[in-house]
């Protein structure tokens, strides 16, 4: 961003937020990362011009007008977008209350899917709510990252609260719901949330290597005990040993789109991919606005992380550390197993991009996490440990 377009940012704020505005949305304003707020209204942009230009062929199969998708996608948008806002106006008591909240009703969902659910696909992970069917288990990912980040830091504050072993309890919980329904590429992501979060506190490297060779051989026996993990896995190893359609119609996507695309509407390949507007969006990006577009779309994604990283960087706060780098890596495995999926990097895994695949549990959940992640990259004024998390814990206010 040039220095003329950041004066012009800042010039359009002071006019709305004068700096001396005390209100919520004036604080918010001044403190918030808009770098980041910057990046993500990228992303939506993308999002909302690549599910227009890859999901008329989607309906047209399924025998519904040609912007069903578009339309729905842009509803969901709304309130993904408002929950983001007000979210990320919170603090730090009241992120800890909103989490561990869905956290609860995300596991209560959950259980009621597995039991009670709507099978798609194998897979029994939805139930219907108000005339659309929600995946409860998104919502697990974020919750349980910001809630295993307060449990963890609270433990390391007070010594008699066992929060390492309340986190590590709550983990193994969303875990076995997760593996149930089965869902191994959500149950990987939980998994990387957790170890990354009990690294950073300070877990000894002993328990590192140990939890590392405890995670290969959960992933060895995924592919002892579930056919469609062996399946998935000898199929990205060996191409030609079973059915590799839309992983082969993804590449030819790409292939076809070459540096700069066939132009907006022009893919010929989508046609032919079943979720081209979701698991394999990526795909149509590279066809229709080539390689130059997947190439700035990626280079965006690693903004925002590269971004939140720094904002956190020298932080005291290890609620902000943990919490952050949970969320962070949500955002990130999400995204890499997406494109790498539809560039046969890795195992074919239905994940959708976030903020550009359609997709409305997905939109909401994402909108609730990065909510949660732009208020713990806020600017505040810098305390002692002690001091903020005594002020947090009595006020749940801002530090300083």
């Amino acid at each position: 961003m040039s220095n003329e377009l950041r004066e012009a940012v800042s010039r359009a704020g002071s006019t709305l937020f004068g700096r001396t505005d005390k209100s919520i949305l004036g604080r918010w304003w001044w403190s918030v990362d808009r770098w980041t707020l910057s990046a993500l209204g990228v992303l939506i942009m993308l999002g909302i011009v690549i599910v227009t230009a890859a999901s008329p062929s989607v309906a047209e199969r399924l025998g519904l007008a040609p912007f069903y998708f578009v339309y729905r996608h842009i509803a969901f948008l709304i309130p993904t977008v408002l929950g983001m806002i007000i979210v990320s106006t919170m603090n730090r008591k009241m992120l800890w209350r909103i989490a561990s909240s869905t956290l609860v009703g995300a596991i209560v969902l959950t259980l009621f899917a597995i039991f009670f659910g709507v099978e798609i696909k194998g897979a029994t992970r939805w139930v219907h709510v108000f005339g659309f069917s929600l995946q409860p288990s998104e919502f697990l990912k974020p919750a349980f990252a910001v809630t295993s980040a307060w449990l963890i830091a609270r433990h390391q504050h007070q010594s008699k609260f066992p929060g390492q072993h309340l986190a590590t309890g709550v983990f193994a919980l969303c875990l076995m719901l997760l593996l149930a329904q089965p869902d191994l590429g959500m149950s990987f992501v939980l998994c990387a949330i957790w170890a990354v979060q009990i690294f950073l506190s300070g877990l000894p490297m002993l328990w590192v290597v140990a939890l590392g060779i405890l995670g290969a051989g959960g992933l060895f026996g995924a592919y002892l005990f579930f056919p469609h993990v062996a399946s998935r896995i000898d199929r990205f190893l060996d191409p030609a040993s079973g059915d590799n359609y839309q992983v082969q119609k993804s590449l030819d996507a790409f292939a076809n789109g070459g540096l700069f695309g066939t132009g907006p509407g022009h893919g010929v390949i989508k046609m032919n991919l079943p979720d081209a507007h979701a698991d394999f969006i990526f795909s149509v990006a590279g066809e229709e606005f080539g390689f130059a577009a997947a190439l700035f779309i990626v280079l965006v994604f690693c903004f925002i992380l590269l971004r939140c990283i720094w904002r956190v960087m020298n932080s005291d706060d290890l609620f902000i550390v943990l919490g952050t780098a949970g969320l962070l890596t949500q955002f990130a495995l999400q995204s890499l197993i997406h494109m790498g999926s539809s560039l046969q990097l890795l195992p074919a895994k239905g994940m959708t991009l976030p903020f550009i695949s359609y997709g409305g549990s997905s939109l909401l959940s994402l909108g609730l996490g990065i909510g949660m992640l732009l208020a713990l990259t806020r600017k505040r004024t810098q305390a002692s440990p002690s001091t903020m998390w005594r002020n947090w814990s009595q006020t749940g206010e801002s530090y300083g």
